[in-house]
This record gives C-alpha cells, structure tokens and sequence, in this order.
C-alpha cells in the first residue's frame, strides 16, 4: 500500500518529467533538464528505501539524502525561474512551492528520527 507521503513524492517527481519536457530549447536547459530529473526524482526513490531501511542509522541516511535531493531541485528550480527557462511558468512556481514543503516534511521527520536514536 503507497503511503500518502510516497504518493506525494511519486506526484513530485512525475511532474519533475513533465517540467523537463516543458524547458525552452536552449543549452543552459539541457544541463539544467538532466540534473533536475536525476535530484527530482530522487526523493521518491530514496524515500521508498528508507521504508525498508535495515537500521534507524540506515533509514536517517536514506531521508538524509532525499532531503539534500530536493534542496538541490529546490536551488535548480529557483535558477530555472530567475533565467526564464521553462514554458510553464504555473507548473513551475506550484513546483517550487511543493518542494519548499516537501523540504518541511522532511526536516521535520529528520528532526524526529534523530532525537529518537
């Protein structure tokens, strides 16, 4: 069964291919278009590991490096907006927005998994 956080991710990351496919021809877009779909898509698969983390050291780790996955979509995101690369401009800010509070979700199960280790 998906939890409602891992279809939210699964949500976020499709629309991190849907946001690559609406960058404008240039080149700063392509570098651009292949890191974000490797850091945005990241979080969903790094968060579906630490469901199965082997240790609560593990599962920190695993929530760890999804939570620096979005921050580097987060900072993408942000150079996207501010360079007027991407066609969707409304799919643009909701993503910026979903990554602002993914990020507050994460840092708060962080804050928790490390004060109950």
């Amino acid at each position: 069964m998906i939890k409602p956080l891992e279809f939210r991710l699964i949500k976020y990351a499709s629309n991190i291919v849907k946001l690559s496919a609406n960058l404008k021809n240039l080149e700063a877009s392509d570098v651009l278009r292949k890191q974000i779909l490797r850091s945005g898509t990241s979080p969903a698969l790094n968060y579906g590991e630490a469901q199965n983390a082997e240790s609560k050291r593990d599962f920190i780790h695993k929530i760890r490096i999804a939570f620096k996955e979005l921050r580097e979509t987060f900072l993408n995101l942000k150079i996207m907006e501010e360079a007027n690369l991407c066609r969707d401009e409304d799919l643009l800010n909701s993503l910026i927005k979903e990554t602002g509070e993914l990020l507050a979700i994460f840092t708060s199960i962080l804050k928790t998994a490390t004060n109950r280790k």
